[in-house]
Order: structure tokens, then sequence, then C-alpha cells
């Protein structure tokens, strides 16, 4: 009896053919079929295991997957031009991007749960609740696009696009901005590589949803334009072969500095100890030290918060010795630390100790430079979210915020340029300091803690957000964490040297730095995401100009 009952239930269920059929050219109809949100929420989740492949098997473990991140991105644009309802539309968009965001950040319990102590069932909520916050962004731009593009005078793509990007732009710069698994990652090695150091990845994010809905369109419409589809796909096979930075004329691209070598440390400090004084703080302070005085390379790098207390608070003797190893010789260090006091406050900050030059007084201060992009609720708090902090054990609380475009680092010919945690994601912030190319940084300097998220794809994700930097900028990226990520990249994109995460060592290597300014760091050190705005902005109002006329 409950055999049959089963395969009674079974025969119910849709077969793979019809799926995708149903995906391709979903039947119109008033409300949202279940199918359609079944093709939705598995188009979310593959859109984030795009960025970084989450599983072992399939897939290269932690690599991007760029083809999957258009077909998500296809399978949704075809629901969305289905619709004929801008409230479906805008349904149909907020469950795609919670799913895509909730499957990206899902890591986040992990922080909130295992270190801050909030309930389980409390932070499965926060997480979707995040998600679907952020998802608001892809509900409004879905459901601008069911009510402007029948009227528009060109392709639906090109608006479907275009308000795509007007979210991800969205999720960029409102609300202290949380851009993390933007679809342009997915192709930091895919076909729109070479474009990174010209458009940057939202421009790359722009091209690829423009892609996979043209396709999608020219499938479903009333005869399959075939030459359409082929066209696309042949044009994004030429794209794949366009040089990239190292093809450049002379003067248009970049050219090699001086190499440097490099020591970056990995602690790997247990979350849960490392601010604690009898176990975490006591290794940090012996194994860093001890790293710090056998070290041989031109530079040392110790991660965000390597040294776990103020300067003030270490051991007499400690923060003494620190700067004296490097006030003579030929060595420098670039060290995470907290800084600061309750008069002042308190800053996330680099510190750097170096020799002084011939004929020079030894620094009265060290090189400093302080984090700018704070991480909401555990280095500052938002307005009127105090009792959610309170509900958490985070030893963290409000920092002060550094200046956007602060000083690099100079050593050996190399302008050094720190950025901390997830700074790196603001590619339009790093962009500050290429205003002047003589003052421009040679090589980017990532010191970062993912101990608080655990061994997950969190550390795949960070490193292809720090691959498309080296890939815009066409500079190399240095990292020094706690537990991983620990690489070196280099000027177009590719890890050279690594460190098997989650293990105490030190990764030893050579960077060449780079001098001379990309295409997008020119356009964005001066006008910012400006113009990515105007080519969304400007094509919605257009579109909806043709509306009205109609």
């Amino acid at each position: 009896m409950a055999r049959d009952s089963i395969h009674s239930m079974m025969s119910h269920l849709p077969t793979l053919p019809a799926l995708l059929e149903h995906a391709r050219n979903p039947p119109p109809r008033k409300g949202i079929s279940p199918l359609q949100i079944v093709v939705v929420l598995i188009a979310g989740c593959a859109h984030a295991a795009s960025i970084a492949w989450p599983f072992e098997s399939g897939f290269a473990q932690g690599q991007p997957v760029w083809w999957l991140q258009l077909l998500a991105l296809f399978l949704f644009s075809a629901q969305i031009d289905a619709s004929r309802s801008w409230k479906r539309a805008a349904w149909l968009g907020g469950i795609f991007a919670t799913a895509m965001l909730s499957s990206t950040f899902w890591w986040l319990f992990i922080s909130m749960h295992y270190y801050g102590g909030l309930a389980a069932p409390l932070t499965v909520l926060a997480v979707l609740l995040l998600a679907a916050f952020l998802g608001l962004y892809y509900a409004a731009a879905s459901a601008a696009f069911v009510f402007v593009a029948p009227y528009a005078k060109f392709p639906r793509a090109v608006v479907f696009a275009s308000v795509w990007l007007l979210a991800e732009l969205g999720r960029v710069e409102f609300f202290t901005g949380f851009p993390w698994g933007e679809g342009g990652y997915a192709h930091v090695d895919g076909w729109a590589r070479p474009l990174a150091a010209w458009v940057g990845v939202h421009g790359i994010t722009f091209l690829a949803a423009l892609a996979a809905a043209w396709l999608a369109m020219a499938l479903r419409a009333a005869r399959m334009q075939w030459v359409t589809a082929l066209a696309i796909l042949v044009v994004s096979v030429v794209v794949s072969f366009l040089p990239g930075q190292a093809a450049w004329p002379a003067g248009g691209g970049t050219a090699p500095a001086e190499p440097l070598q490099v020591t970056l440390l990995q602690g790997n400090i247990p979350q849960n100890e490392k601010f604690q004084t009898g176990t975490g703080v006591v290794t940090a302070l012996r194994w860093y030290g001890e790293q710090f005085r056998d070290a041989k390379t031109s530079l040392v790098v110790a991660p965000e918060t390597a040294i776990p207390l103020l300067p003030q608070q270490l051991p007499a003797g400690y923060w003494q010795a620190l700067q004296s190893r490097f006030a003579t010789g030929q060595q420098a260090a670039l060290v995470g630390v907290p800084v600061g006091d309750s008069q002042a406050g308190y800053a996330n900050s680099v510190l750097g100790f170096k020799p002084a030059g011939a004929g020079q007084p030894p620094a009265k201060e060290p090189y400093r430079f302080d984090k700018h992009h704070l991480v909401p609720f555990g280095e500052f708090v938002p307005p009127g979210f105090r009792w959610f902090i309170n509900m958490m054990n985070i030893p963290l609380g409000d920092f002060n915020r550094g200046a956007v475009g602060q000083a690099s680092f100079e050593w050996k010919g190399q302008r050094l340029a720190p950025n901390i945690c997830y700074e790196d994601l603001f590619g339009e912030e790093l962009a500050a300091r290429f205003i002047d190319p003589a003052q421009a940084p040679t090589i980017f300097v990532n010191v970062s803690n993912i101990a608080w998220f655990g061994n997950t794809v969190a550390i795949d994700q960070h490193l292809q957000i720090s691959r498309m930097r080296a890939l815009e900028f066409s500079r190399p990226m240095i990292r020094a964490t706690n537990t991983g990520a620990t690489v070196i990249i280099d000027h177009l994109g590719k890890v050279t040297h690594s460190l098997e995460r989650h293990t105490r060592g030190a990764l030893v290597g050579e960077v060449e730095g780079r001098v001379g300014i990309t295409p997008y760091a020119w356009w964005v050190s001066r006008y910012g995401l400006w113009p990515l705005w105007a080519l969304g902005l400007g094509v919605a109002v257009l579109a909806l100009a043709f509306r009205r006329r109609r």
C-alpha cells in the first residue's frame, strides 16, 4: 500500500525535460506556479554556487563556475520575461534574491551562533531577514523590468541588464554596502575576464546579465531566434580571447616594478580563543613574536588583529622589542593591531615599521592605516540595533572610521596599499589612491581574519574578490590571514603562492609590483560608480519614456 502511494506521488512529479522547458518558456498565468518557485529557487542557489563551488564533487571545490552564473540568470530572466504582472515579477525577484544571498553568506550563522552566542533559530531568522532585505533591490528591479520593458524601442535584455545593474549598485552603496556574492566575481576565470581592467566587476555583472537575458529572450521569441542566440555565444567566445593587461599598447598598460621578497604569516588562532587572555592571546604573542624575530625577507606581514591587544595593554617590553626589531637593517613589517584609547576612540589598524633612510632620523610614529569600511554589528553599531548586539557576545565594538585614500606604505621602491578584512570588496574605494599615477600603489596588501566564519566557502569567496581587484587594477595582492586564504596573487589575478588553510605557518615568496594605470582605475578613481549609475538609470528612464508615449 505504501509502495503504491509512493509510486503514485512520484508519477506526478515533473520530469527534467519538463522542468527545462518550463524554465525556458513558462506558460502565462495569473499567479505564480509552484514550478516557477522551484525554478527560481534552484537558479538562486546555483548563482551562489557559481562564485565559489562549495562542494567536494562536481567541479573544483572553491573555484568559480562562470557558466553556472549565466545559466542561473538565464533561468531567472526567462521567468521574469514571461510574467505579465510587475507584482508577480517582484515576488519572483525577491524569492530568487533571497535564495541567492542566503546561499551565498549562510556562514554568517557560524559567527552569530557559535561565536556570538545567538540562539540558533534567531540566527537562522537573522540571516534570512538580511537576505530578504537585500533582496528588495532585486524585487524592485524585476518589477521595473516588467513595467517598462514591453514598451522599449530596444531589446528587452538591455532593460533587464540595466535594472539588474542598478540592484547590484544599490547593494554596494546603500546601508553601509554589502555586495558580497555579486555575479561578476564568477567570471574571474571566465569569458569576461579580459574586460575586468576596463569595466570592473560591476561592468562584467551588467554584461553577464545582458548575455544571459538576451539568450533567454531570443529562445523565448515566437519564432526562436537561433541566429541571435548563436551570435551571443560566438561573441562570448571571442571576448574570452581578447588581450588582457599583459598585451596593452606601450603607455596604456602596466609595467613591472622591482620584485619584493615577502613573508606572510598565518597564525591559525581559533576564534573562540583569539581574545582570551589565558589562551589565544598568549599563543598569538609568542608565535608572532618568534616569526618577526626569525623572518629573513624584506617584508613581513601579519594578519588583521594578529596582535590582539592594544599596544598599551601588551606585556612590558613587547611593543618596544617589535619596534626595535625593524628600526635598523633591511627589513620592514606590516602588523594588524587595534589602536587607540577611550578619549580618542579605537581603530582597527595596520601599523608599519621600517628603518629610517640613510641620513634620516628615526620616525617618531610608525606608519598607520585605519580601516575605513567597518563591518556592521562587529565594528560599529547601526542606529537602532544596540539591542541586537546585546544579544550576542562579540568582543568588538564601535571603531573609528579611517579616511578613504590613505597613504601607502613605501618600502624598497614599492608603494604598499593595505586594506583590512572585506575592504577589498569595494574597488571604488581602493581606486581613490589611483588619481595620481605617480603615487598609485604598486602592491595591494590584504590582512584578514575569516576565522569568524569557520573553514567554509567564505574563504574561497573572499579569495575570488581579491583576485578580481588584482585584475581590475593590474596590481598584485598579497594576503596575510589568520586561517586562510594566505596567498600571493599576481597582477593577472592568478594565485602564484599559497599556504594551506587552517594551518599555522609562514608563506615565503616573491611579488612583483606594477606601475601604470588601467582604464578602470582611471575612470573609477575620478568618477566613482557614477558612469554605471548613469548607464542603468539612463536605460531605465528611456524605457519609461517610451512607455509613457505608448
